[in-house]
C-alpha cells in the first residue's frame, strides 16, 4: 500500500496510490487534513483499511511533496564510508553523526522539477531513504528503534554546493533553497526490518548510475540514528529523518557534474519505489 499527497483540478488531496489512479481519502477524515496529521495521529493503519473499501477517484493528478507541512525534517550527513573518504582529510569514521535541519519549503514532489536558482548553479543530487516516525519517544534504544517507524519514503536531498561553504560551522543555507530537493513519491508503511536492512539505493542521472550502495553499509545505521537523535530531542509522530546518501554526488567528479535544466534524476529503492525529478531554472 502507498499513500501520496497530490493535486487535481486545483484541489489538494491525500490518498492511496493504485495502478489505476488515486483513491482520495482526505475527505473521509476531516480531523486529519494532511498526511502529516495522519502520521501525527499514528493513524496510517486507518488509511490502509479505508483504501480497501473505496474506488479510484482521480486518474489525472500531480504529485506534491508527500508531507508538505512537516515541521521537523532532520538529515544525517556523510553516512557511508566511501562518502566519508571523499573528503580526503584522512579522518576515520567519526564518533558522532553529522546532522542538519531541512524545511518542507525546500522540497517538491515526484515528477516535478527541482529548481536551480540564478544566484548559483551548483545544484547537486543526493539519493536517500527517509523514515517517518509513527510513535514518539525520548532516549529510544537501538533494540526498540524500529518500533517507532511508521513509514518509508525517498528523498533527493538537493544541495546548492557553493552555499554550504558560506560559513564555518553550518550547511543550512545550502540545503534549504526553495524546491531544490524532493520527497516522495509516497509513503510506504513500514512492516519489516528487511525493508531497511537489505535495501539497496540507486541514483541515476539521465539513466547513468551515479550512486549505488546498500543501507547496511551506513556508518550510523538507522537504529543508531533514532537512538542518538532521541537522546537530545523527543521524537514525535510525523518527524522525518533523512538517513544519508552514498558516494557519487556530482560535486565529487573532476570536473564536478552539477545538475542543469533538462536533466532527470531517479532515486530507486526496491520495495519503496522510484522518485523522479527534472531540473529547471528559476523564473525571476
Amino acid at each position: 500500500m502507498r499513500f501520496a499527497t497530490y493535486s487535481s483540478d486545483n484541489e489538494t488531496y491525500y490518498g492511496a496510490v493504485t495502478d489505476a489512479g488515486m483513491i482520495a481519502l482526505s475527505h473521509l477524515f476531516p480531523q486529519w487534513p494532511t498526511l502529516y496529521d495522519v502520521m501525527s495521529a499514528n493513524a496510517l493503519d486507518t488509511l490502509v483499511s479505508a483504501s480497501r473499501d473505496h474506488p479510484v477517484t482521480h486518474t489525472e493528478y500531480v504529485y506534491e511533496m508527500v508531507m508538505p507541512n512537516a515541521p521537523r525534517i532532520l538529515c544525517v550527513g556523510v553516512n557511508f564510508p566511501d562518502r566519508n573518504a571523499e573528503y580526503n582529510d584522512g579522518s576515520a569514521q567519526p564518533k558522532y553523526m553529522s546532522l542538519f535541519p531541512r524545511f518542507a519549503s525546500g522540497f517538491t514532489g515526484h515528477d516535478r522539477n527541482l529548481v536551480r536558482p540564478p544566484e548559483n548553479h551548483t545544484l547537486d543530487y543526493e539519493g536517500e531513504v527517509a523514515i517517518v516516525i509513527g510513535k514518539g519517544g525520548r532516549r529510544i534504544s537501538q533494540e526498540n528503534a524500529y518500533d517507532h517507524i511508521a513509514a518509508l519514503t525517498l528523498c533527493n536531498e538537493g544541495t546548492i554546493r557553493d552555499w554550504v561553504r558560506h560559513a564555518k560551522f553550518n550547511v543550512t543555507q545550502g540545503k534549504n533553497w526553495d524546491c531544490s530537493g524532493a520527497i516522495g513519491p509516497w509513503l510506504v508503511p513500514f512492516t519489516d526490518a528487511s525493508q531497511l536492512d537489505d535495501a539497496r539505493i540507486i541514483t541515476r542521472v539521465n539513466g547513468e548510475v551515479r550512486q549505488d550502495d546498500v543501507l547496511s553499509r551506513m556508518m550510523f545505521p538507522i537504529r543508531r540514528e533514532i537512538e542518538y537523535i532521541s537522546t537530545f530531542m523527543t521524537l514525535k509522530p510525523g518527524d522525518v529523518i533523512v538517513t544519508g546518501t552514498p558516494t557519487g554526488a556530482g560535486a565529487r567528479f573532476d570536473p564536478p557534474r552539477y545538475l542543469k535544466p533538462g536533466d532527470v534524476v531517479e532515486i530507486e529503492v526496491e520495495g519503496i519505489g522510484t522518485l523522479r525529478n527534472g531540473i529547471e531554472d528559476e523564473q525571476v
